[in-house]
C-alpha cells in the first residue's frame, strides 16, 4: 500500500511510462509525463516559497494540466483546496479566508472570477497566482507570480516527500446550513484504503478506460482519478458540456470505448429520459457505478435491460468518511419499478451502523440513524471543533474510534442489507401524521408517465404543518397533467401522503455537484424564482 497518494503515479511512470494516463479532448498524458511534469510544478512551487502544510487553491475546470497541479500540489507536501471556477466571488472569498490560502493555481476560465476576488486590495497582498498555462492572460488586474511554461525549466527528478500518510491531502467543502462553506480535511490515509478496496473489489487493471465525469472539487472524483492510477488506466475527462447533450454524452462512452462509468444518478436518469441507450449498447463497457443520490429504479431497469453485459453498483458516502462506505451491486434486473434499491453493506475497512438515540443498535425492520465508522472517517472540519464534536461521536463499542453521524435514516432489511431511507429532516409531520418524504418519492418512481421527481416540504405556518410538494419531470413525449399524478400515486399511497403541490420542469435543477438541488425547488414552490422553469403548474 502507498503511503502517500502520489506514489501511485510514481509507480506507474516507472512500470509503464509511455502509457496513457489521462485523456481529454483528444490530448494525451502518459505516465511518465504526468510524474514528470508534477515533479516540475512541485519544484516550483517550493521555490517559490509553499512550504508543508500549506493550503493551495485549485481554480480550474478538470483538464490534464489540473491533475498534473492536483499531484503537485500534493508533491510539494501542501494541501490540496478544490475550488468551483463557477462559484460566486463571494463564496470562494469565504473559502479562502477559512483556509487561509496563500496560493491559488488557476487557467484563463477563471479570470473573470479572480478579478472580481482582487478588487481588493488585501487580497492582492496575500494570495500568489500561479498559471497553468505557458502565457499569462491577456489583460486581468491581479499579478501572476509564474506561468507553467516556467516549470519545465525546473528539474524533474523525484521530490522528496515529508509528509506522512496521516496528514491531510486536501480540504473539500460542503454546503454548511449556517451559510459558509464547511471544509472536510481529508488525509492519504482516509482516502488509500477505499481506493485499495474499490480497485479489488471492481477487478480493475491497466486495460481499464475510466470515466472521468464529476468536477474536480466533487469528492467522487477522486475515485476516478486515484483508482484509474493506482492500476495503470486510463482516466477520459469527460467534458461538463456534454450533461446537456445526451446522444453527445452517449456516443462519448462509445467512442471512447470505456469499461467504467461513474457518476451522479442525474446523468443515467437524463440519457434513459431520451431514449439514447441501445440494446447492446457500450459493447467495452463493464461497469456502471452511481452516487451522491438515489438513482430511480425504473432508469435502473431500463439501463440493466439493454445492457445485460453490465454490472450495475450502487455506492453510498458521505464526504466525511471519505467519497464512498457502502456498495450493493445489484445481481439481476429488477421486475418491480417499485422496488427499493439498498445501499448495501461497508465498503473494506468501514462500518454501517443504524443506531437509536442513545447509540443503541436497532433490529432488522426498525427505522434509525446511520453512523458510519472505519478508516474512511476523516479528521472532521477545517479549525470548526464544536462542529466536529457535534458530527463525529464516540464509537459506543470500541471508545478509541470515532462515527460519524451522517444525519441520514436507514434501516437494515431482514437480507442483512442497509436500506436508505432519506435524510433525517426529510421526515415531517403533515395534519399529524408522521411522513418520510424520501417513501413519496420511492412510490413517485414507479407511477407511469413520470420520468424523475423529488418531494420537499414547506413550513404553512397553520395547523394542518408541512405542505408536501412534487417536482416533476414527465416521461419523455407525454404531457401528463398533476392531476393524473396524483390520482395514479393515490393508488399506492395514503391520501395523507399525497403531495398537495406539484411542479412540472423540463429537468429538476441541479447543484454544482449533479445532485437534485431541493433548496431551489422549495423557492419555487414559494414563488421566488421565475415560473418559466416549469411548464405547468397545478395545485391538487
Amino acid at each position: 500500500m502507498p503511503r502517500l497518494l502520489q506514489d501511485w503515479v510514481t509507480e506507474q511512470a516507472e512500470k509503464r511510462p509511455e502509457s496513457s494516463a489521462v485523456v481529454s479532448n483528444g490530448a494525451r498524458l502518459t505516465y511518465a509525463e504526468l510524474d514528470t511534469r508534477s515533479n516540475q510544478l512541485a519544484r516550483l512551487l517550493g521555490d517559490r516559497g509553499c512550504r508543508q502544510g500549506d493550503r493551495i487553491g485549485l481554480l480550474t475546470p478538470k483538464s490534464p494540466e489540473a491533475i498534473v497541479a492536483l499531484l503537485a500540489i500534493y508533491k510539494a507536501d501542501c494541501i490540496y483546496v478544490p475550488l468551483d471556477p463557477s462559484s460566486p466571488a463571494t463564496r470562494l472569498k469565504k473559502i479562502l479566508d477559512s483556509c487561509d490560502n496563500r496560493w491559488v493555481l488557476a487557467r484563463d476560465s477563471a479570470t473573470r472570477v479572480l478579478e472580481e476576488l482582487f478588487q481588493e486590495e488585501p487580497w492582492r497582498q496575500r494570495v500568489s497566482i500561479g498559471w497553468l498555462d505557458d502565457e499569462p492572460p491577456a489583460r486581468h488586474n491581479f499579478e501572476v507570480e509564474f506561468t507553467l511554461a516556467e516549470a519545465a525549466d525546473c528539474s524533474a527528478a523525484a521530490v522528496a516527500c515529508r509528509n506522512g500518510s496521516h496528514d491531510p491531502a486536501h480540504i473539500l467543502f460542503t454546503s454548511g446550513s449556517t451559510g459558509t462553506p464547511k471544509g472536510v480535511v481529508i488525509a492519504h490515509s482516509n482516502v488509500i484504503p477505499l481506493i485499495e478496496w474499490a480497485t479489488r473489489y471492481f477487478g480493475m487493471n491497466s486495460s481499464d478506460r475510466v470515466s472521468g465525469h464529476p468536477p474536480l472539487h466533487f469528492d467522487m472524483a477522486f475515485l476516478d482519478v486515484f483508482g484509474t492510477l493506482a492500476v495503470g488506466a486510463e482516466l477520459h475527462l469527460v467534458a461538463p458540456e456534454l450533461n446537456v447533450l445526451p446522444n453527445k454524452l452517449a456516443d462519448f462512452i462509445r467512442g471512447s470505448e470505456l469499461t467504467q462509468w461513474f457518476s451522479v444518478p442525474s446523468i443515467l436518469n437524463y440519457l434513459a429520459k431520451f431514449d439514447v441507450v441501445r440494446f447492446g449498447d457500450f459493447p467495452a463497457l463493464r461497469r456502471v457505478l452511481w452516487a451522491g443520490d438515489v438513482l430511480p429504479t425504473p432508469a435502473l431497469i431500463y439501463w440493466m435491460k439493454r445492457l445485460s453485459h453490465v454490472s450495475f453498483t450502487n455506492l453510498y458516502g458521505p464526504t466525511e468518511t471519505t467519497i464512498v462506505s457502502s456498495h450493493y451491486t445489484v445481481p439481476r434486473c429488477p421486475h418491480d419499478p417499485k422496488a427499493a434499491i439498498p445501499i448495501g453493506t461497508a465498503c473494506g475497512g468501514e462500518e454501517l451502523l443504524v443506531l437509536d438515540d442513545s447509540l443503541q443498535p436497532l433490529p432488522p425492520g426498525e427505522t434509525g440513524d446511520l453512523y458510519i465508522g472505519g478508516v474512511g472517517v476523516t479528521q472532521g472540519y477545517w479549525r470548526d471543533p464544536d462542529r466536529t464534536g457535534a458530527a463525529f461521536v464516540r464509537h459506543p463499542q470500541r471508545p478509541s474510534e470515532r462515527l460519524y453521524k451522517t444525519g441520514d435514516l436507514a434501516r437494515i432489511g431482514d437480507d442483512g442489507l442497509v436500506y436508505f431511507l432519506g435524510r433525517t429532516d426529510s421526515q415531517v409531520k403533515s395534519r399529524g401524521y408522521r411522513i418520510e418524504l424520501g417513501e413519496i418519492e420511492t412510490a413517485l418512481n414507479a407511477v407511469p408517465g413520470m420520468q424523475e421527481s423529488a418531494v420537499v416540504a414547506l413550513n404553512s405556518g397553520g395547523f394542518e404543518g408541512a405542505v408536501i410538494c412534487c417536482a416533476y419531470v414527465p416521461a419523455a413525449g407525454t404531457d401528463v397533467p398533476a392531476t393524473t399524478l396524483r390520482r395514479e400515486l393515490g393508488r399506492l399511497l395514503p391520501s395523507y401522503m399525497l403531495p398537495a403541490r406539484w411542479l412540472a420542469f423540463e429537468q429538476l435543477p441541479t447543484n454544482a455537484n449533479g445532485k437534485i438541488d431541493r433548496r431551489r425547488l422549495k423557492e419555487a414552490f414559494e414563488g421566488r424564482i421565475d415560473a418559466h422553469a416549469a411548464q405547468t403548474t397545478q395545485f391538487a
